[in-house]
């Protein structure tokens, strides 16, 4: 029986749970609201308000329907069949990429890139940070692109008093051009990676096609949202950048050497989760070097990711009859629009399971899968560690997912113009 033709009870099941959490999403607010008006359950409404969770839990729910339904043998086999290496990836480049040394690190080199931006400290500051390491997320993953960045923002705009919406403009530039950002190199967005190897895509397939299109966009993003707040980030005092004590040298290497270990085996998880192993010794072995670890924040991340693989598995049947519908305009502006409430690496997964499709389709598909991928947290995988790490900083400690939307439409139409006029 073909997918999309007659889906099961689980499927509609699974459709039906998957547009109750989106829903859920945007609806956080209103669990937090619970939680001050009921304080005898506020546990329980405090862990619906978090984003992060939303997925987890109701990727829960689909599974005890399953045990019921199905029987624990068939459930259990749905589970196994799942492919949990991302959200495992993502927990890891994100504890690692966190840590004092590599943010030191990644603070000097945009520090002395900065220095050959034009214009004023922290203007040009800014314009690096939303331009040269969503780039550099071609090479060390987008995950770990969006941490680094995520954590300099938090730390030198964010807690520094920047308006509210300094705060959403930022954000959306920085969520769309870490998407668009990973395109010059066919292994570090996931939407790509999902079908380089597929169909036969190269670093010089992924330059001439996409890369030079999208670094384009990333810089115009970069130069519009600095120059429309280049007066209050000129109003922001310098943080004292001589204020953190000195990480040695060695140290420093050995947290990069993890890194790239990291980036290097990212398909194969009991190589990077024991790389994780042996670097939280060395991490507690020199403390003294150490801030916080992410670990919290990876775990719900990961949570996050991994309930969107479980509820996403039971989506093919309606989603991938919907795109195999579209000729290649349409694909890119529909793959664009259902980027926002879904995964947009699932998007392309399902387009890389289709035989005979033509160049024009398959570029459509790709450029709109990352082109939207800034639009909403559950977009692209890297956006939950940025959610994580910056929804403090916010109102209420919560960002919201309408203001994430708006902010991020002027960024993806500049994506998009790339894409399609280029």
């Amino acid at each position: 029986m073909e997918a999309g033709l007659s889906p099961s009870s689980t499927q509609i099941v699974g459709a039906i749970l998957f547009a109750i959490a989106i829903l859920h999403t945007f609806s956080t607010k209103l669990f937090e609201n619970l939680a001050h008006k009921h304080t005898r359950h506020a546990g329980i409404w405090h862990l619906l308000g978090e984003v992060e969770v939303v997925f987890g839990f109701w990727a829960l729910v689909l599974m005890m329907f399953m045990f019921v339904s199905e029987g624990r043998d068939k459930a259990t086999a749905y589970l196994d069949s799942r492919n949990f290496t991302e959200p495992l990836f993502v927990f890891a480049i994100m504890v690692v990429a966190g840590t004092r040394p590599v943010i030191e690190f990644a603070k000097t080199c945009v520090r002395l890139t900065a220095r050959l931006v034009p214009g004023p400290r922290n203007t040009a500051y800014c314009f690096t940070v939303l331009s040269l390491v969503p780039l550099l997320g071609s090479f060390i993953t987008e995950p770990a692109a969006m941490t680094l960045a995520a954590l300099i923002l938090r730390d030198r705009y964010y807690k520094a008093g920047i308006s509210a919406r300094c705060m959403y403009a930022t954000l959306g530039v920085l969520f769309v051009n870490i998407s668009i950002g990973g395109t010059l190199t066919p292994f570090a967005a996931p939407p790509v990676l999902m079908v380089a190897h597929t169909w036969h895509w190269d670093l010089a397939f992924m330059l001439t096609q996409f890369g030079w299109k999208a670094a384009l966009a990333v810089l115009v993003n970069a130069t519009l949202v600095t120059l429309l707040f280049r007066r209050e980030l000129c109003g922001l005092k310098v943080p004292h950048e001589g204020s953190v004590a000195h990480v040695p040298f060695p140290l420093v290497l050995t947290h990069l050497l993890f890194l790239v270990g990291v980036v290097v085996f990212a398909h194969h998880p009991p190589v990077f989760m024991g790389l994780l192993l042996f670097f939280l010794g060395i991490a507690h072995a020199y403390e003294r070097h150490q801030d916080r670890l992410i670990l919290r924040e990876g775990l719900l991340v990961a949570f996050f990711l991994a309930g969107l693989v479980v509820l996403g598995g039971q989506q093919q049947w309606w989603l991938q009859p919907l795109l195999m519908a579209m000729n290649p305009d349409q694909v890119y502006f529909g793959a664009t629009a259902l980027t926002a409430v879904t995964d947009n690496a699932a998007l392309t997964y399902l387009g890389s399971l289709v035989d005979g499709l033509s160049p024009e389709f398959k570029y459509a598909l790709v450029a709109g899968a990352v082109t939207g991928g800034g639009l909403t947290v559950i977009a692209n995988a890297p956006n939950p560690a940025g959610f994580s790490i910056l929804r403090e900083e916010f109102g209420n400690g919560a960002i919201q997912p309408l203001g994430l939307l708006i902010a991020a439409l002027p960024p993806t139409l500049v994506a998009m113009a790339a894409f399609r006029l280029l």
